[in-house]
């Protein structure tokens, strides 16, 4: 009787974590660049559609769309705004055309057709500040991204048709005052123009998002930060993010399960007040999710979150290694690769400049299955393949970022001699995996959860299921 109670109280607790961490996120995704009226943009609804699956993999309901008309726009965002109402956290991101007009800014659908300051204000465009403050106003965390500070052709058509009278019209937007609980970021400084990007590739500003405002247990004005710096190093100075942030409390896109506070009700989704108290279980879940990282700010995520915890001196102990270089192990299995391959960090730019084709790109994905990481081989990079290579890099102990830069390609390429791909126009057979591979090759590394919610229901989840299959051995 005693063991069917605990049962069903570490049932019950299984269910009230997920419960804790089950927030409402929502988010509104729109890339626009097949202008009607202007000049295309390629890479708004590239950005659009990166921008969506990352956010669906941290927990948020997408309204996602791309290539917009007036009417479709309007449509989507009614959607939001039902969808957004009262949510934990919202996130509205747009890719495209925007122009600012005596210093309102408007997003500019792609069947706009602007000749004037009349046109703008009577409908053609869409005004920012009233489309947030009507589908977001009372979300408890409100962040907002634009990457809409392009070049403008419109801008000169509405100056030329407005001799008569001054008019303040810029190809970038205007500067915006955040709300209590909002975040507002631009692509560059107000009044300027933002780079739109390699065609086919995210631009900079949208690559930079993607690479920062997702990592586990990164607060989002830390990510900013990571944010401004890698679009000013990429761009080499010529682009600089500009926002402005009225939060209140730290906010984490990507929770570590470690900021719900023992037996009270949960706080607004997402959000994490000044002092959060600790509970065993969950600082070891935390653990169990770091304790391989080789991300410094992973481990010193932890170890803000537990200044005294219980494997502070774990944590302190990895990064010291990490500052040291791989392990004994990790340098045996890499020997003969460039020392800087286990420091140099890798992204989307640093895999385009490699310049895989599809061939390659399948080659990449026959030698990871041969090492015992296994994925399709379709030629395509997609969500599947950037987790493998996640797993490959992190047992290597190169960052890992699921991109590949020149150097880790080139080790890649050299770790792989008895099993030789297939050619490059073959698609169906996999390479002869090596017999008896070793357990560094063939062990995946700890996938860190995304959604963060779900590591306490699975600790305890363990626990359940290893009670019930000892009464049924009895």
């Amino acid at each position: 009787m005693r063991t069917l109670t605990l049962l069903a109280s570490l049932m019950c607790m299984a269910l009230s974590i997920s419960a804790a961490k089950a927030d409402r996120r929502v988010a509104f995704v729109v890339g626009n660049g097949s202008y009607k009226n202007v000049a295309q943009l390629p890479n708004p609804p590239i950005d659009a559609k990166a921008m969506a699956s990352t956010l669906r993999n941290v927990g948020f309901e997408v309204i996602e769309g791309s290539n917009l008309t007036r009417d479709q726009m309007t449509e989507k965002l009614l959607d939001f705004g039902r969808k957004a109402q009262g949510s934990d956290v919202a996130v509205f991101y747009y890719a495209g055309h925007g122009i600012a007009v005596g210093g309102t800014n408007y997003l500019l659908p792609v069947d706009a057709d602007i000749k004037s300051e009349m046109d703008v204000k009577l409908g053609a465009a869409i005004n920012i500040d009233l489309t947030l403050d009507q589908t977001m106003g009372d979300a408890k965390v409100k962040l907002v991204f634009l990457d809409a500070c392009r070049d403008n052709p419109f801008a000169a058509k509405i100056k030329s048709n407005s001799a008569t009278r001054s008019v303040n019209v810029q190809s970038g937007l205007a500067e915006m005052k955040s709300g209590e609980g909002t975040l507002i970021a631009f692509a560059t400084g107000p009044g300027q123009t933002a780079l739109d990007g390699q065609e086919g590739n995210n631009s900079p500003f949208t690559r930079a998002l993607i690479d920062n405002i997702t990592k586990p247990g990164v607060e989002i004005q830390q990510a900013m930060t990571a944010v401004r710096a890698q679009v000013n190093e990429e761009t080499h100075k010529g682009q600089l993010p500009w926002g402005h942030t009225n939060l209140i409390g730290a906010v984490y896109l990507n929770q570590a399960p470690t900021t719900q506070v023992a037996n009270a009700a949960p706080t607004a989704a997402g959000v994490v007040p000044a002092a959060a108290s600790s509970n065993d279980g969950v600082e070891l879940e935390y653990w169990r999710s770091v304790k391989e990282s080789n991300k410094p700010e992973e481990l010193n995520a932890y170890l803000s979150a537990y200044p005294n915890g219980q494997f502070k001196a774990l944590a302190l102990a990895r990064l010291a290694a990490i500052k040291s270089g791989p392990s004994t192990t990790t340098r045996n299995l890499n020997g003969g690769v460039d020392p800087a391959t286990f420091t140099d960090d890798a992204s989307q730019l640093t895999e385009d400049q490699i310049g895989l084709d599809k061939g390659q790109r399948r080659d990449v994905q026959r030698r990871l299955t041969g090492l015992g990481f296994d994925t399709k081989v379709t030629g395509v990079f997609n969500d599947e393949t950037r987790t493998v290579l996640k797993r490959w890099q992190a047992a290597r102990g190169y960052p890992s970022s699921g991109y590949l830069n020149k150097l880790q390609h080139k080790a890649l390429l050299s770790e792989i001699v008895a099993a030789a791909p297939a050619s490059a126009s073959d698609d169906s057979p996999k390479p002869a995996r090596r017999a008896a591979p070793s357990q560094a090759q063939s062990a995946p590394a700890p996938r860190h959860n995304s959604g963060g919610g779900d590591a306490g229901a699975a600790f305890v989840g363990g626990v359940v299921g290893g009670m019930m299959g000892g009464m049924f051995r009895r």
